[in-house]
C-alpha cells in the first residue's frame, strides 16, 4: 500500500469516526466515556494522517 492511498483510508475512518461522533453527541443517552474514546481515537488517526503527511517526499 502506497503511502498515499494509506492516508486516504486514514482520511476515510477519521470521516467516519466524526460521523459517529456527531450522531452520538445527539442522543443523550450515550456514555460520556465512549464518546470520549471516540473522539481519542479520531485525533489518534488525525495524528497518524499529518505524521505520514509531513514524512512523504515532496515532488517538484
Amino acid at each position: 500500500m502506497s503511502i498515499q492511498s494509506h492516508i486516504a483510508e486514514l482520511e476515510r475512518r477519521h470521516a467516519a469516526l466524526e460521523r459517529q461522533i456527531e450522531e452520538a453527541a445527539q442522543h443523550p443517552s450515550v456514555d460520556a466515556i465512549q464518546l470520549k474514546e471516540l473522539k481519542r481515537r479520531k485525533l489518534h488517526l488525525k495524528d497518524e494522517i499529518v505524521r505520514l503527511a509531513s514524512a512523504k517526499p515532496s515532488v517538484h
